[in-house]
């Protein structure tokens, strides 16, 4: 086992191989779920897994560090260190991935980010012990997603289990956006790659409307806002699935708060897919209160795919309506 400090700014580090999966190790069971789910994932795609832990010195007023020859701390910080991804790689057992190992001295958010730029996914249970993955839940959790140069996997204690035997699909939000459609292209990606069983279920919710409108008519108004929006979900579908023509594509709207909706989801769901940002909806709140809603109560893996430009994009309107008002999932 390897450890070293990484330096994305190197010339040395612009031609490397890519890092594969990374997944943040801290210790904690939740960080060992990560690892089992990222191993099992670098597998199927053929990838190094890297598993990175992180630190940072404490700091004293009045003492300080020698930068050149280190101090105690800092040395006994990165042997602690070594000493978990030890333990973790032996929890993980015998497997013939190619598996990398980095202690890296930083913020633990930042390290992430910069292995992004160099991976194909990043992997991290979304709570930790109040360590590396600990910060999940507050500032790394709003910041990563938004930050992260590849898709972040969260990964929930209890959730490494594959369902690969199962008829679980894969399951994408859907609101819209263009963030929400280069989140559907990548989990119809995710689910081609999986098994040719395998199906996607793309998903969009509405929060009920006339018991928080007073000044709503009728129920009929709801309805027809249900139907709209389900004749632009279908046409959505029909776009993608000419991209994926042999791919399984299933899409329902549900009644239900959006958070609610997906955490119910993803139990049973081999993955989850959600892209960063929306345009006020679903989406759009992942950097807030829907992303820590998810984290602290997805039952399965949750993917966030990061924004990027797609030339598939350009043809969805030869597809039918789209959603041109503030999108409710």
């Amino acid at each position: 086992m390897t450890d070293h400090i990484h330096d994305p700014a190197t010339p040395e580090n612009t031609t490397k191989k890519k890092h594969g999966v990374v997944v943040g190790v801290d210790g904690s069971k939740r960080a060992l779920a990560a690892a089992i789910w990222a191993l099992r994932e670098a597998q199927r795609i053929n990838a190094p897994l890297t598993m990175v832990s992180a630190y940072t010195l404490p700091i004293f007023p009045s003492v300080a560090v020698d930068a050149a020859t280190g101090g105690h701390e800092d040395s006994a910080l990165a042997q602690s260190c070594r000493q978990i991804l030890e333990a973790t790689q032996a929890e993980l057992g015998q497997t013939d991935v190619e598996i990398r190992t980095a202690v890296e001295l930083g913020d633990p958010g930042s390290v992430l980010v910069d292995y992004s730029y160099d991976a194909e996914l990043l992997v991290a249970g979304p709570r930790g012990r109040g360590g590396f993955l600990g910060l999940l839940v507050g500032s790394v959790s709003r910041g990563l997603p938004a930050q992260a140069k590849c898709p972040v996997v969260l990964v929930p204690r209890g959730a490494e289990e594959s369902r690969a035997d199962t008829d679980a699909p894969v399951v994408v939000a859907s609101d819209g956006s263009h963030q929400g459609r280069v989140a559907m292209l990548r989990a119809a990606e995710e689910t081609q790659r999986r098994s040719s069983s395998c199906r996607l279920r793309v998903v969009s919710a509405m929060a009920p409307v006339s018991s928080a409108v007073e000044w709503l008519p009728s129920t009929v108004d709801e309805r027809a806002m249900f139907d709209e929006l389900r004749d632009k979900v279908n046409a959505g579908v029909a776009w993608l699935q000419s991209h994926f023509p042999d791919l399984k594509i299933e899409s329902e709207v549900v009644d239900g708060v959006p958070v609610d909706a997906i955490v119910a989801e993803s139990e049973s769901a081999r993955l989850t897919v959600v892209g960063t940002r929306g345009l006020g909806g679903f989406t759009g709140a992942l950097l807030g209160s829907t992303s820590q809603g998810i984290a602290a109560h997805a039952r399965g893996p949750v993917m966030i795919v990061p924004y990027a430009e797609d030339p598939r994009l350009e043809d969805r309107d030869e597809y039918g309506p789209m959603i041109d008002q503030d999108p409710v999932l």
